[in-house]
């Protein structure tokens, strides 16, 4: 239904076409966000990167049947002035520019805190001044820690769901100490949400923030020394994914005993578009879009992916598939993490009648799948290369 006829929204009225500027449409959220709106709906995009690998199979001049309805332009929206004529060319702006990898935030942290608040003002700007609708992607890491981890570790409330599940609304936001430098991001995601609604508020501007729980799937962050730099750390789908490759042991930080919960990217796109298209339902609110279904320790994450590994590749598992290290040998001086994190979906269930579908095992068959198909070679080579003396 690529044409979009006879396309109505949640109310039963019909989906007008739009345009939307999308700032960071090259990107893992974004490459897949893309690919919805051209084979589902008639929607144009100004699709805003400064890269555009996890794109360029929507560029070809083959795809004719979407090429008028996808514009690319190489932006970084830190210093370019074209950046307010394209939200305003739009009748949408969806932000998903952001330095969103662990390993930044201590060793980085004046680029993500630049990169997450300073480089989104202007972005948010626009949209108000020009009367335009912005969707923002922000994150689950602006809740912190959980009122729970602040209890011994054998206590009875720890148990107790409205110490550990995080409500948009009523959940507080509770981070280090300033030393521990890990917060940068999420403290600067939480002061540009904090903008947003107040922008709302005191100038009318329509906006809906997304909060994404572990969004994982392909395309994904990168392999290091593959398609991004051999020293990169990205995330750990995309850390575990190159160890498994490369059959070396999964590093769990700190024990791998954090606790989070797991997306499918393909779920939560269900979701983002259903805020597209509903504006009368989205605007104003912030959503969690997560699965509390999936929820695992990072080493349960590991001993699962190892299994999955093992079936689609067809090569055994390691005879030592994980090993512990420490959180300062792994992210350096001033890491520190939150314990679980578990949305609570009562809102977008109520507003979009969303719920995730695909289990962790299946998600993680999909993404592993993929990573094998597109990675499994490149790592032989470039493990096999005799080392120059």
């Amino acid at each position: 239904m690529a044409n979009g006829a006879g396309r109505v929204d949640l109310d039963g009225k019909p989906i007008k076409p739009m345009t939307i500027c999308m700032i960071g449409a090259g990107g893992f959220i974004g490459s897949h966000l893309c690919e919805k709106l051209l084979t589902e709906t008639p929607h144009k995009v100004l699709a805003l990167d400064v890269y555009n690998d996890k794109i360029k199979h929507l560029l070809e001049p083959d795809t004719a049947e979407w090429k008028d309805r996808i514009q690319f332009h190489r932006i970084n929206i830190k210093h370019d002035s074209r950046l307010e004529g394209l939200v305003k060319m739009a009748d949408l702006t969806i932000n998903l520019a952001a330095i969103c990898t662990p390993a930044d935030y201590n060793t980085r942290p004046l680029d993500t805190i630049y990169s997450n608040f300073i480089d989104a003002l202007p972005v948010v700007k626009y949209c108000s001044e020009n009367n335009k609708r912005l969707i923002h992607f922000s994150t689950c890491e602006i809740y912190g820690k959980t009122i729970g981890s602040f209890l011994p570790k054998d206590h009875p409330l720890r148990e107790d769901p409205s110490f550990y599940v995080l409500k948009e609304d009523v959940s507080p936001c509770i981070f280090g100490s300033i030393e521990k430098q890990r917060w940068s991001y999420a403290c600067a995601k939480q002061l540009i949400e904090r903008l947003v609604y107040a922008e709302g508020a005191e100038n009318g501007l329509e906006f809906t923030i997304v909060r994404p729980f572990n969004w994982i799937g392909p395309r994904m962050d990168f392999i290091p020394g593959i398609d991004g730099p051999s020293e990169g750390v990205p995330r750990v789908l995309a850390c575990f994914s190159n160890n498994l490759l490369r059959r070396e042991p999964l590093k769990l930080v700190d024990g791998g005993e954090s606790q989070r919960t797991f997306i499918y990217i393909k779920d939560a796109i269900e979701a983002v578009l259903l805020m597209i298209e509903n504006p009368e339902r989205a605007n104003g609110h912030i959503f969690n879009v997560g699965n509390p279904n999936n929820e695992v320790t990072v080493r349960q994450l590991a001993e699962m992916m190892t299994k999955v590994y093992a079936k689609v590749s067809g090569e055994g598992a390691i005879e030592s598939p994980t090993v512990d290290v420490s959180s300062k040998e792994f992210y350096g001086e001033g890491y520190d993490d939150s314990d679980k994190r578990i949305p609570d979906m009562t809102i977008i269930n109520r507003q979009l009648g969303w719920n995730p579908k695909t289990s962790l095992w299946d998600l993680l068959e999909s993404t592993l799948t993929y990573q094998h198909r597109t990675y499994a070679e490149a790592v032989k080579k470039a493990t096999s290369k005799p080392v120059a003396s």
